[in-house]
């Protein structure tokens, strides 16, 4: 199933204290879904599903059930006490997914003593019929994961693979991808370029919309496995430069690219 980011709207929900007039809300995420034809919202760390109460939450589930649309969530960092939360609120949701993205702080934890912290809310989670999907962030490489999992050994814990967020962690995305797709269970597909800097010192990577760049989207489809479902995710790197309204308009815009490149050439 295709679906809609969170990040894809990081300008138009606020990010860092750079807060719009008017943010978009959840409940503006599931419409903006289904005028697209989405079926799917993930619902990540910059627009966290906590922040709602029992009425809230209520709404918004009715909301997603009324325009079709389905839910999943997400963390940011590995927190117990968050996660146990989390999948309560899942079952709430009737999202089937969280996904918990892993960073620094995470991998400065022992893998052992992390896979028994996951291990340890697995229970909760078939109860909740909902699997954990554990990002590759900017700075847990994903050999580490891949032995995290491993350590984990349960079906129920699976990657969420980014393509390009592991650059940061010194891997080209082909690598990244080799290393992650036999464990995918969700992707998040975006696309990046690197440009050189005008007077020759280093170069930049920056977000393009969809099908600009240097994301090998067929390659990644190819690799994943064929044994199950993955719900693939749109996100993009769009730069804030010095025009916030311009950014948030340009969200829709690559939002719009980015889905008509999914469907149309990669046939999603």
């Amino acid at each position: 199933m295709l679906g809609l980011g969170s990040y894809t709207f990081r300008w138009s929900i606020g990010h860092k204290g750079l807060l719009p007039p008017e943010p978009l809300t959840h409940l503006d995420l599931i419409g903006i879904a289904a005028e697209h034809g989405l079926g799917l919202v993930q619902f990540a760390d910059n627009i966290p599903v906590d922040t709602l109460d029992a009425a809230g939450l209520a709404m918004l589930r009715a909301e997603a059930d009324a325009k079709g649309v389905s839910i999943e969530i997400g963390t940011q960092a590995f927190d117990a006490d968050q996660v146990g939360r989390y999948l309560g609120i899942a079952k709430m949701l009737d999202a089937e997914l969280l996904r918990v993205a892993l960073d620094a702080p995470d991998a400065a934890v022992p893998v052992p003593e992390l896979a028994t912290a996951f291990r340890d809310l697995l229970p909760q989670a078939r109860a909740a019929g909902v699997r954990i999907a554990i990002e590759n962030h900017f700075n847990y490489p994903s050999p580490r994961l891949v032995a995290l999992l491993e350590e984990i050994d349960d079906p129920s814990v699976g990657v969420c693979l980014d393509v390009a967020n592991s650059i940061c962690a010194g891997e080209w995305p082909a690598e990244t991808v080799a290393r992650l797709a036999p464990h995918t269970i969700n992707l998040h597909l975006k696309d990046y370029d690197i440009l050189p800097d005008p007077y020759g010192v280093g170069f930049a990577i920056e977000g393009v919309p969809l099908g600009q760049g240097r994301t090998d989207c067929r390659a990644v489809l190819e690799a994943l496995p064929r044994d199950r479902e993955v719900n693939v995710i749109l996100e993009h790197w769009l730069p804030r430069r010095d025009d916030m309204a311009a950014a948030r308009a340009a969200e829709h815009d690559w939002l719009r690219q980015g889905v008509a490149h999914a469907r149309g050439t990669l046939g999603l």
